[in-house]
C-alpha cells in the first residue's frame, strides 16, 4: 500500500479503539457520572448468585421444579464468619403454610449450601410473609408446570 493510500492514524474513529483488555469506552458527557462496572467475582468466590445457583439443586418433590425458580427463596445474606468462612442466612417460604415437603426442602437447602467451599454457619428461616403466589415463579417454572 502506498503512503498516500494509508489511513491517517489521527483520522480513525476514537469510539472504536480497543486496548489489550478490550474496547476503550468513551468518557461520560460533561456533568454525567461514569458508572463503574460491578466487580467480577474470582472463580470459586462465594456470592449470592452462586448460593442461588446451588439452591437450584433442591427440587420440590410435589411440583418437580427447583425452589429458586418456584420463587421460594426470598433472601440470601452472606456475612463474614470465623476463620475466613462465610455465614449464610436464607429466608425462604413454602407454597402453602402446611406444605408437607417443608422439612425436606429446608434440610436439602442446608445440605447443598454446606457443600460449597468456604461456608461457615448456615441458617435457614422459613417465613410466610409475604405469602407465596404463582407470580413469584420464573417463566421457566411456569412453562414446566403448564401455567400460562
Amino acid at each position: 500500500m502506498s503512503e498516500e493510500n494509508k489511513p491517517d492514524a489521527d483520522a480513525t474513529d476514537q469510539t472504536h479503539q480497543t486496548s489489550p483488555s478490550g474496547p476503550v469506552s468513551e468518557s461520560p458527557a460533561h456533568g454525567a457520572e461514569a458508572e463503574s462496572p460491578a466487580p467480577v467475582p474470582a472463580p470459586g468466590e462465594l456470592t449470592e448468585d452462586r448460593v442461588r445457583e446451588q439452591l437450584k439443586q433442591v427440587i420440590d418433590p410435589e411440583l418437580f421444579v427447583n425452589i429458586v425458580d418456584l420463587g421460594l427463596i426470598y433472601v440470601v445474606d452472606l456475612q463474614p464468619g470465623e476463620e475466613d468462612k462465610t455465614n449464610v442466612l436464607v429466608e425462604m417460604t413454602m407454597t402453602s403454610p402446611m406444605c408437607p415437603a417443608g422439612p425436606q426442602l429446608v434440610a436439602n437447602s442446608r445440605q447443598v449450601i454446606e457443600a460449597l467451599d468456604g461456608i461457615g454457619e448456615v441458617e435457614i428461616k422459613v417465613v410466610m410473609d409475604p405469602p407465596w403466589t404463582q407470580d413469584m415463579m420464573t417463566e421457566d417454572a411456569r412453562d414446566q408446570l403448564g401455567i400460562f
